[in-house]
């Protein structure tokens, strides 16, 4: 479904813009099933590792049917890096889900319930197909995922956050803020109090009918928790590499040719890691490490230095590499809450004991959107026009 090449996201990004408008607008509640034509662009893997990115996406829709036209796909697309801002306002949040994850699945679950939910074993019509959709394809129609979500947590009963963490495992595109965040919405705790009820009714509508499941719950009240803090400043991150010669680390963060707004050719040398402690699941880790790939090959026609892949984002071959290059800087595209994210922090640390600094770069589309991103979606989207002029103009 996913082939982990840039080649493939243009393709299929060329394929949906026509369709971006009205019959996106339309249709994009309906989920026809695994296999079958949609109205959805299907390009969420290749958004989530940069392989093609956001501001790249909304241009083409632009020039085809203005923001008027595309209003509700380029809110879509908004979704994503709304959330990636708001996670990284409130990093806690993301350490709070982990906390809660590990302390669910130490036990107090019904793990005989929990392994029939995971495995569709459930007899509930509908989620039992979706359990097999995602372990087969690793993907769901974002509907879907949210039909499913509360029939978990509400019909089910079972734990959110094991229910976010089984989405982590098997999606190809499994991000850390838009799903925790997703599930958080659903459960009525991203926005205190608002939830999303799964209904019969509402299932089959929107599956043309092929499911219309009986015994859900008929009422989803919220679940509890402290409120996070209120959003603190974004992390630091540098807007442009500094001069000089440096080395170039891509990580499957961000795989697009312009790599965060660091020019390769500027680089004296690059490194491409697949390593797969940085995705969340195996179907994520293979995408990214297809990607990951792809764009080494295509770094390697672009520099005059050596473009190494690595399977191991390992902080020793760090040093070696940027001594070979003899370089004592090394920049890579900034990486957003996650395991990425985390491993950069250590790698920073070690590089640093070696006299060598790590630079992160953040892009442009980033240091725009997410400082708006500090109080509800719909607040934010009303700077969505002018934040899209904006970008526009330089």
């Amino acid at each position: 479904m996913f082939p982990p090449t840039r080649q493939a996201a243009l393709e299929r990004l060329a394929g949906f813009v026509p369709a971006a408008g009205r019959a996106y607008a339309e249709g994009r509640n309906l989920d026809p099933g695994p296999g079958e034509p949609g109205a959805v662009s299907r390009l969420s893997p290749y958004l989530r590792h940069r392989v093609i990115t956001e501001a790249e996406v909304v241009d083409e829709v632009l020039q085809t049917h203005g923001i008027a036209g595309a209003d509700k796909f380029i809110q879509e697309v908004l979704w994503r890096t709304y959330w990636k801002g708001w996670l990284e306002m409130r990093p806690s949040v993301w350490s709070r889900f982990l906390e809660t994850r590990d302390r669910q699945r130490g036990g107090g679950v019904d793990e005989q319930a929990l392994a029939d939910a995971e495995a569709g074993r459930t007899g509930i019509e509908g989620f039992d197909d979706w359990a097999h959709e995602l372990a087969r394809t690793g993907y769901l129609h974002n509907h879907a995922r949210m039909w499913f979500a509360s029939i978990w947590i509400f019909t089910l009963r079972l734990p959110w956050a094991l229910g976010a963490d089984l989405f982590l495992r098997q999606l190809i595109d499994a991000d850390p803020a838009s799903n925790t965040l997703s599930w958080r919405w659903v459960a009525g705790l991203q926005t205190p109090g608002k939830t999303y009820l799964a209904t019969r009714e509402n299932i089959a509508r929107f599956t043309g009918g092929r499911f219309a499941p009986n015994g859900l719950a008929t009422e989803a009240p919220a679940l509890a928790e402290a409120l996070p803090e209120p959003p603190a400043t974004l992390p630091p991150a540098a807007d442009a590499p500094p001069p000089g010669p440096f080395l170039l680390l891509a990580t499957p963060e961000d795989l697009a040719p312009d790599l965060g707004g660091i020019d390769p050719a500027a680089a004296a040398a690059a490194i491409v890691t697949a390593d797969p402690r940085l995705s969340l699941g195996e179907a994520s880790a293979r995408f990214a490490a297809g990607a990951a790939g792809d764009a080494a090959d295509r770094l390697a026609g672009r520099m005059e230095g050596p473009v190494t892949l690595m399977d191991s984002l390992d902080s020793d071959a760090l040093v070696a590499a940027a001594r070979a290059a003899q370089v004592r800087t090394l920049v890579t595209p900034f990486a957003p809450i996650g395991p990425t994210a985390d491993a950069l922090a250590q790698a920073a640390q070690a590089l640093e004991a070696e006299g060598l600094r790590l630079i992160q770069v953040r892009r442009d589309w980033d240091s725009r959107f997410w400082p708006h991103a500090t109080a509800g979606f719909f607040a934010f989207r009303k700077q969505i026009p002018a934040l899209l002029d904006q970008g526009r103009s330089r």
